[in-house]
C-alpha cells in the first residue's frame, strides 16, 4: 500500500522563520528560514518513508474565503522582509532536493492538503501530513495520520480525541465555537476549549447544539445565542476544501532524485557547508551563523563548522584492498599482529551501539593504505565473503590482545559493536576523537571535519555511499568496491589523524596527562556503564505521564481564561499577540526580526509580575518533563536487557562534562516535584539499592583553591557552612545570629559570583534594589579579596592567552574574550570567571568514576556504576555491599586530588535514584 507525505510548507516556513536565529551567508542575505525547512524535510523523509510526497504553500493573493469574509486573516502583519526574500529560493531548494511543489492560486495550502488526503483515501493509501496547524486535525481517520515535526507529536483518531477532546469529525464544529484567532475567525464569546468539547459532547454536533441553544444556560448560553447567526459561515471558514479540483494526479507526485546540480548552487549560494560537503562539492568561505547538521554516519558525533580550506581533495586516494579469500586474510592478520599500532574501525547495520551487528572490519598500519574486510554485506550483486564466525574467531587473539595496540575514531562505539558479538575490544591505546578534544574542545571533532582541518583532505561523504532520505540503503547494501573505498578511507584517516594529533597533544605535559590519565580511561568507564543501563518503572512513568496530561489541559484552560480567549501555548507568534498586544505587557526585547521575543529569559521576568507568563512556564517545564521523560523513557528500554542504555558522550561539552543521549539523563530537574518523581522511577533491582555520590559544594570549593582567599580557605578548612560564614562576613553578624533569609541570600552571592552574575543580575535574583545588590557585593569583595583578585586575575589571562585552564591543565577556549562587541566580551569574561571551576569539577568527576570503576572491578563486589550526572555518581548495589560501598566511596572520591580544601562527599542510598539523592 503506498504512502502519501504531505508537507504543510507555509506551516514550516514560519516556524522555521520564527524558531531559529538570523542566520546570514557572507552577503547579507538570510538563510536560517531556508536551512530550517531543509532539515524539517530532511529528518521527515528519514523518520517516514513515502513512494510519494508533495510540500505545498500558500500562494499569492486572496482565497476563497476573502470573498466569504472580508475580515479573514486581516489581523496577520504584513511578512518580514527576511522571510520574503527567502520563498523564492527555498522553493528552488525544495524541489532540488527531490520534493514536488505545489501552490495553487485561490486557495490555501491546507485545502491542497485536503483534497489530495481525500484522493488518497479513496484509493486505500496511507497518508501523513506533517504541519504544525492543529485545523488539519479534522482530516485525521484510519490512515491518515498528523505528524508535527517540532514537537514530535503523532496523532491518530485516538490522538486527536485525547487532544482536544472531540474526535476528527468534530473538529470543524469544535473550531467553530472556540474561534480561530490566528485566522481572525471569532467563536462563541467567553466559550473555551472545555465548555466547546462539554457542548459537544451533551449535544453530539454543532447542528444539533444549534438547534438547542435556547436550553443551555448562564452567560456564556447567552453569548452563544448571540453569536447563532455567525456559526455557519464560522464553520465554512474552518473547513478544509477536499472536493478542489487540481492540476495533477497523485501519480505526478513520486519522491524523486535530488537535482545535484542545482543543490550545489544553492549550497554554495547560502553557505551550507555541511550539505555542500555531502554533495563532494567545495565548502564556501567566510559564511556567519552557520547550523550545519551532522552527516547520519558512524563516524560522525558534532555538527559541522568553518574550517580551513582544503588542499586537492583527491590527494590522499589510495589503492584500498578488499578481503575475500583466507591466504588474503592470513596475510592481513600477520601484517596486525607485527604492527606497533593499528587503526581500527567497524562498519555495522545501526548507529544504536547496543543493536548494532558487524557489516565489515577496516584496518590500517601505515598511511596511504587501507584493508577492508567485509563479512555480512547482501544483494544479488555481493560476492562471498568470509564466514563472519569463523573470522571473529581467528581474530579474537588481536582483537582481545591488550599487547597489540589500536586508534580508532570513538573507539568507545567499535567496542559495543564488538561486545554485541561476544569480543571484548583490547589494547585501546589512542582515539582520535579524544585527542582532538583535549586540543581543540570548543570545535568539532568528527572525522570528516577532522581531516578537513588538519590534513585538508576531503572524505567520502556517508549520504554518497548510502544515500538519503527514502531512499537510503543500509551499508550491507552498498557494493563492495564503494564500500572498501568508503571503509578503508576511514582506517587511513584515523591513522593519519593520530599522527598528525598525537604530537601536539605530547608537546603539552598537563594535556598529554589529561588524555593518558582521565580521557582514555573515562572511555573504559563509560563503556561498562552504557553496557549496563539502568533499571525504571515504566508503569511509575506512566501513571505520572497521565498526571501530568491532566496538569497540562487545566494549565492550557487556565491560560486561556487568563487570557480571555483560545491560543496555541506553543505558538510564539500567538503568543506575542496575547501577551503584548491584546494584555498590553511590557516588551523585554525583540527577535532578530524586530518582534517581541516570548522565549523563556522574557517570560522569567515577566512572571514576577503577571500570572499569564508564570503559568505558561509551568507548562512548558510539565510538557517537556512529560514528552522527554514520562513518555518516552519506556519506550527506550532495550528488549533484550529490560534497561535504558543512554549514551555518553566525553566530546561535545566545551568545560570537559559529560552529556548523554538517547535518552538525555544530564537534565532531569531535581528542584521541583514533578522531576523527583521522574527520579523516583530509576529503581533498584530486587535486593539491590541506589547509591548516590555527590560532591558537596565542588565548585565553591575549587574558587577557594584557584583564589587562595584566607577566609574561604579557613572556612573549608574548619568544615564550616560556607553559606552561613558568608553571610556572617557580608552582614557583620557573628555566625550564630545568621537568619535563614540572611544565609539564602549570601548562597545566591556566592554561587552567582562564581558566574560572573553582576549586581543587576543579583538585584533581580533576589529581588532587592540594584544598589543594595551592588553594597553587598563590594562588602563581600572586600571581605574576600582573594576572590576579587582571581577575577580580575584570570581574566587577564585570557585575554592574553585566548583560553583557560582547569587545576588539571584543561584549556577551555574563549575566542570572544578579545571581541570588539561588549556583551560577546563581557559573557567571554564571565565564562573565563566560571569556565576553570565548572571544568575542574568534570575532570574531578571523571577521576573519581576511574578509581570506583577499578576499585569495584578489583575487587569481589557486584556492585556497578550506572550513571554520572553533573557532580554525582549513581551505584546499583546489592544490600548486603551497602555498607562497604557506603564507607568506601566517600575516601576514594575525595582522594582523586589534593587541593588547597578538603572534598566532601555526600552519600545517600534508596530504593530508587531520587530516594537516593
Amino acid at each position: 500500500m503506498p504512502t502519501l507525505l504531505l508537507v504543510d510548507g507555509s506551516s514550516y516556513l514560519y516556524r522555521a522563520f520564527h524558531a531559529l536565529p538570523d542566520l546570514r551567508n557572507s552577503k547579507g542575505e538570510p538563510t536560517g528560514a531556508i536551512r530550517g525547512v531543509l532539515s524539517m524535510l530532511r529528518r521527515l523523509e528519514s523518520d517516514y518513508k513515502a513512494e510519494y510526497r508533495a510540500c505545498i504553500f500558500d500562494a499569492k493573493g486572496k482565497t476563497f474565503r476573502d470573498d466569504w469574509y472580508p475580515d479573514y486573516k486581516a489581523n496577520r502583519p504584513s511578512m518580514p522582509d527576511d522571510l520574503r526574500a527567502q520563498i523564492e529560493p527555498l522553493h528552488e531548494a525544495v524541489q532540488a532536493e527531490g520534493w514536488p511543489l505545489l501552490s495553487v492560486e485561490g486557495v490555501e495550502a491546507d485545502d491542497v492538503i485536503g483534497t489530495l488526503t481525500r484522493q488518497a483515501v479513496e484509493r486505500g493509501w496511507e497518508v501523513v501530513i506533517s504541519t504544525g496547524d492543529k485545523d488539519l486535525t479534522q482530516l485525521v481517520r484510519p490512515g491518515v495520520r498528523w505528524v508535527n515535526t517540532m514537537s514530535e507529536e503523532v496523532l491518530d483518531s485516538e490522538g486527536v480525541t485525547a487532544k482536544f477532546g472531540v474526535p476528527p469529525e468534530r473538529i470543524v464544529d469544535y473550531l467553530a465555537l472556540v474561534g480561530d484567532t490566528v485566522d481572525n475567525v471569532p467563536g462563541v464569546e467567553k466559550c473555551g476549549p472545555k465548555t466547546a468539547v462539554k457542548w459537544l459532547t451533551e449535544y453530539g454536533t454543532l447542528d444539533n447544539l444549534v438547534a438547542h441553544a435556547d436550553k443551555v444556560g448562564g452567560k456564556v448560553g447567552e453569548n452563544l445565542r448571540r453569536h447563532l447567526d455567525f456559526l455557519p459561515l464560522g464553520k465554512r471558514l474552518v473547513t478544509v476544501a477536499t472536493d478542489l479540483v487540481l492540476p495533477l494526479q497523485l501519480e505526478d507526485l513520486p519522491a524523486r532524485d535530488d537535482d545535484k546540480a542545482a543543490l550545489r548552487a544553492l549550497y554554495e549560494r547560502f553557505e551550507f557547508r555541511g550539505w555542500l560537503r555531502d554533495l563532494g562539492g567545495e565548502a564556501a568561505a567566510g559564511a556567519s551563523g552557520q547550523l550545519d547538521l551532522a552527516a547520519v554516519s558512524s563516524r560522525n558525533f558534532a555538527a559541522s563548522e568553518p574550517i580551513d580550506p582544503p588542499a586537492d581533495p583527491d590527494a590522499h586516494r589510495a589503492a584500498y584492498q578488499s578481503i575475500l579469500s583466507w591466504p588474503a586474510f592470513n596475510e592481513l592478520l600477520a601484517r596486525l599482529m607485527r604492527a606497533d599500532l593499528t587503526a581500527f574501525d567497524t562498519e555495522t547495520t545501526s548507529l544504536d551501539p547496543m543493536l548494532a551487528k558487524l557489516v565489515g572490519m577496516s584496518f590500517s598500519t601505515a598511511e596511504g593504505e587501507g584493508v577492508y574486510l567485509p563479512l555480512a554485506h547482501r544483494g544479488a550483486d555481493a560476492p562471498e565473503q568470509l564466514p563472519l564466525a569463523e573470522v571473529l574467531d581467528r581474530l579474537k587473539p588481536w582483537l582481545e590482545s591488550d599487547v597489540h595496540a589500536k586508534v580508532g575514531q570513538n573507539l568507545k562505539y567499535d567496542a559495543h559493536v564488538l561486545l554485541n558479538h561476544g569480543l571484548r575490544l583490547g589494547g585501546v591505546a589512542h582515539d582520535t576523537l579524544l585527542e582532538s578534544y583535549v586540543l581543540e574542545s570548543d570545535r568539532t571533532h568528527d572525522m570528516d571535519s577532522l581531516a578537513k582541518r588538519h590534513l585538508g583532505l576531503s572524505t567520502i561523504p556517508y549520504t554518497e555511499v548510502c544515500g538519503k532520505g527514502a531512499k537510503q540503503i543500509g551499508f550491507d547494501e552498498v557494493a563492495l568496491d564503494r564500500a572498501t573505498e568508503y571503509a578503508a578511507e576511514d582506517a587511513d584517516i584515523t591513522l593519519r589523524l593520530h599522527q598528525r594529533l598525537w604530537p601536539q597533544v605530547q608537546a603539552s605535559p598537563a594535556l598529554e596527562a589529561l588524555y593518558r590519565d582521565i580521557e582514555l580511561p573515562t572511555l573504559a568507564v563509560l563503556l561498562d556503564m552504557e553496557r549496563t543501563g539502568v533499571l525504571i518503572d515504566p508503569f511509575l512513568l506512566a501513571q505520572h505521564g497521565e498526571e501530568l496530561g491532566r496538569r497540562l489541559v487545566d494549565l492550557e484552560r487556565e491560560a486561556h481564561q487568563l487570557a480571555g480567549q483560545p491560543f496555541n501555548l506553543g505558538s510564539p507568534k500567538q503568543l506575542g499577540e496575547i501577551l503584548f498586544g491584546k494584555l498590553g505587557l511590557p516588551i523585554v526585547k525583540k527577535t532578530a526580526t524586530g518582534q517581541p521575543s516570548t522565549d523563556e529569559d522574557v517570560l522569567t521576568q515577566l512572571a514576577e509580575d503577571y500570572p499569564l507568563p508564570k503559568l505558561l512556564l509551568e507548562h512548558r517545564s510539565l510538557a517537556k518533563l512529560k514528552s522527554t521523560y514520562a513518555d518516552k523513557l519506556p519506550r527506550m528500554v532495550n528488549p533484550h536487557t529490560g534497561r535504558v542504555h543512554t549514551s555518553f558522550s566525553q566530546a561535545t561539552a566545551v568545560t570537559g562534562r559529560l552529556s548523554s543521549s538517547e535518552p538525555n539523563l544530564q537534565n532531569i530537574p531535581i528542584r521541583t516535584a514533578e522531576g523527583r518523581r521522574i527520579r523516583a522511577a530509576f529503581i533498584a533491582p530486587r535486593e539491590h539499592l541506589i547509591v548516590s555520590a555527590d560532591y558537596s559544594q565542588i565548585e565553591l570549593r575549587i574558587m577557594a583553591h584557584l583564589s587562595g582567599d584566607a577566609r574561604l580557605l579557613e572556612a573549608f578548612a574548619k568544615g564550616e557552612d560556607v553559606h552561613r560564614a558568608t553571610a556572617a562576613e557580608v552582614f557583620g553578624v557573628t555566625p550564630g545570629e545568621v537568619s535563614s533569609e540572611q544565609r539564602r541570600y549570601a548562597k545566591v552571592i556566592n554561587f552567582g559570583l562564581i558566574y560572573g552574575m553582576s549586581a543587576h543580575g543579583l538585584a533581580k535574583n533576589l529581588g532587592i534594589e540594584r544598589a543594595a545588590a551592588q553594597a553587598w557585593i563590594d562588602r563581600y569583595f572586600a571581605r574576600y579579596p582573594g576572590v576579587a583578585d582571581y577575577m580580575e586575575r584570570i581574566k587577564a589571562e585570557a585575554k592574553d592567552l585566548g583560553y583557560v585552564e582547569t587545576v588539571f591543565g584543561r584549556r577551555l577556549h574563549l575566542p570572544d574574550i578579545r571581541a570588539s562587541q561588549v556583551g560577546r566580551r563581557q559573557a567571554a569574561e564571565r565564562s573565563a570567571i566560571n569556565a576553570p571551576m565548572q571544568g575542574t569539577a568534570a575532570d574531578l568527576i571523571k577521576k573519581s568514576m576511574i578509581v570506583v570503576h577499578r576499585w569495584l572491578a578489583g575487587s569481589s563486589l557486584n556492585s556497578r556504576l550506572v550513571l554520572q550526572v553533573h557532580d554525582e555518581l549513581v551505584l546499583e548495589v546489592p544490600e548486603a555491599e551497602l555498607e562497604v560501598v557506603r564507607g568506601e566511596l566517600p575516601r576514594l572520591m575525595a582522594g582523586v586530588a589534593q587541593l588547597a580544601v578538603p572534598l566532601l562527599v555526600e552519600v545517600g542510598a534508596g530504593a530508587n535514584w531520587d530516594e537516593a539523592h
